[in-house]
């Protein structure tokens, strides 16, 4: 079977895609660092679905956790595959740079650089052997544009946007495409703490966007439709640039 493997796929962003990739037929592996309960709830939605899901608990930004929890799965679905990996999972600590602690950047900056590096590594391998894989990077409009009060979160998904365009080049002659989307504000538990009545004001379309929107653009760059399109950084963000 193929499967997909979401990090960060318990809550907000990450179970709305768990949910929309498993739609599109494929097994689910929920990657989560704390929260069993949430991912157990979102494996629970699909296989009620009809849809097969797993959790698969490890620490992104640790080598260790990653390998040792990948080679496990590995050795126990010898006949599956990892055909689609999202990395999804991040956190925000804001303050202003002036007044940033060094484990607030360094946490942003590890979760989602280290995550993408250390999970992306280990699965490569097998789509460039199966000559197929999609690889897509959450990233973020602080990426693009920068936004205040997050000198760290902006520096991640920048470099992650970076990563994203050179990955796409080292892997395309393999048939592996790999594509970033940043999202403008999106409801989710991430930007709950943030004032959305006066932040919608700035944005076009007036209106904070869906997570499940943010699935759908994900579920395509997933899919056979999306084999021409790699390095590429799609913007979901209401107009908001």
């Amino acid at each position: 079977m193929n499967y997909a493997l979401v990090t960060g796929g318990s809550r907000g962003l990450g179970a709305a895609i768990c949910r929309r990739l498993a739609s599109q037929g494929l097994g689910i592996i929920i990657n989560y660092r704390s929260n069993e309960s949430a991912a157990r709830e979102v494996a629970d939605d699909i296989i009620a679905s009809g849809g097969t899901a797993e959790l698969l608990p490890f620490d992104v930004s640790s080598e260790e956790s990653v390998d040792a929890a990948l080679e496990m799965w590995e050795d126990s679905h010898s006949g599956d595959r990892i055909t689609v990996l999202v990395n999804n999972a991040g956190i925000r600590e804001d303050n202003l740079l002036i007044f940033m602690q060094t484990d607030q950047w360094h946490n942003v900056i590890n979760t989602t650089l280290d995550g993408f590096f250390f999970v992306t590594r280990r699965v490569l391998k097998g789509m460039l052997t199966k000559r197929f894989g999609r690889i897509i990077n959450i990233a973020s409009l602080s990426g693009l544009k920068g936004l205040p009060g997050q000198a760290n979160y902006s520096a991640a998904k920048a470099a992650l946007i970076g990563a994203t365009k050179a990955l796409a080049q080292e892997v395309a002659p393999r048939k592996v495409t790999v594509n970033a989307v940043a999202p403008g504000f999106i409801k989710s538990d991430m930007t709950k703490d943030l004032d959305e009545e006066n932040l919608k004001k700035l944005v076009p379309l007036g209106r904070f966007g869906e997570a499940e929107e943010v699935a759908a653009l994900v579920g395509f760059l997933a899919s056979a439709e999306s084999s021409y399109i790699t390095g590429e950084t799609i913007s979901i963000n209401g107009g908001l640039y």
